[in-house]
């Protein structure tokens, strides 16, 4: 039997993902192309992958079983070229870094800025992924440097350095809602009309997750891409919105308060990746551009 690694690589997102559709994204294929990919996938394997259901997808024993082997294969074919690679390497470094929406918001762009100036020989591939994602592609050595989640990084056996506190906090528009008030749970904030991230964003799937099937009916009057497009909106007093503190704290159009809940109170860790050529002095560097970022953000 052979396997295409497009193939694998577009099941493991789909798994990652719970969905098609946003596995088909992240490859930068259609859906259509996508469904077909993983049909073939299935006939070529003779059992079904994947348990479709209306609020996405879920592997089946038998594609538990492929996505463990294809992050195995996918980690073998990455070092094998990254090997073949450096016969003809030009002499530029590529870093590969993974991070929640909340640090992608600020800290990563803070600390990239300095580094990239200062190392105009290295490269940095940031991209944004859910801290369980994160470590599972630290371990496979697909990644240099993560930041995730402290809890997450604790269970993960990962080499991990804290570094600041990730709390979530409700914010609205100044003298609006929130005036007077120290803190409040989710429940009270959803009595009121809300604005959220799109249910792809790390940290939104974070705080829903959590939610659990007894949330509250929240009205969302606008769902936005990036933190940012959120701030913006409740400064302008659309809505409230639950926002990691470090994002909104220092912006004078708004009130916060505590998230009272217990899962509000988050910190973020740097991890290592398991990678074969270790911990290089340009992972180094970057991740002290990383602390002092987060020092100062």
């Amino acid at each position: 039997m052979r396997y295409d690694l497009l193939d694998l690589r577009l099941f493991l997102h789909v798994v990652a993902e719970g969905s098609i559709t946003a596995g088909a994204r992240r490859m930068h294929l259609s859906l259509p192309s996508a469904s077909s990919r993983v049909r073939a996938l299935e006939h070529h394997a003779g059992v079904p992958l994947l348990i479709r259901g209306r609020r996405g997808v879920r592997p089946t024993p038998a594609g538990s079983a492929l996505a463990r082997h294809a992050r195995e294969v996918l980690a073998h074919t990455a070092r094998m070229e990254s090997a073949v690679a450096g016969y003809a390497s030009t002499g530029t470094v590529v870093l590969r870094l993974l991070a929640g929406s909340s640090a992608t918001h600020r800290l990563v762009p803070a600390a990239l800025a300095g580094f990239l100036a200062e190392h105009p020989d290295m490269d940095v591939i940031a991209t944004e992924r859910r801290s369980a994602q994160t470590v599972e592609l630290l371990a496979a050595g697909q990644a240099d440097l993560g930041v995730v989640l402290d809890d997450v990084a604790r269970g993960a056996g990962l080499s991990a350095e804290p570094i600041g506190d990730d709390s979530l906090v409700v914010a609205g528009q100044a003298g609006g809602l929130l005036a007077g008030r120290e803190a409040m749970t989710f429940r009270e904030a959803a009595e009121h009309p809300l604005i959220g991230l799109d249910a792809e964003v790390p940290l939104q799937r974070a705080i829903e997750d959590n939610l659990g099937p007894h949330a509250p009916a929240a009205r969302y009057r606008a769902v936005a891409a990036t933190i940012g497009t959120v701030v913006t909106l409740a400064a302008a007093g659309v809505g409230l919105a639950v926002l990691p503190r470090r994002a909104v704290e220092d912006d004078r159009r708004l009130d916060v308060c505590d998230l009272q809940d217990p899962w509000a109170t988050r910190s973020l860790s740097l991890c290592q990746g398991v990678t074969d050529r270790g911990v290089s002095p340009a992972a180094d560097a970057l991740t002290e551009h990383l602390r002092r970022a987060a020092r100062q953000n």
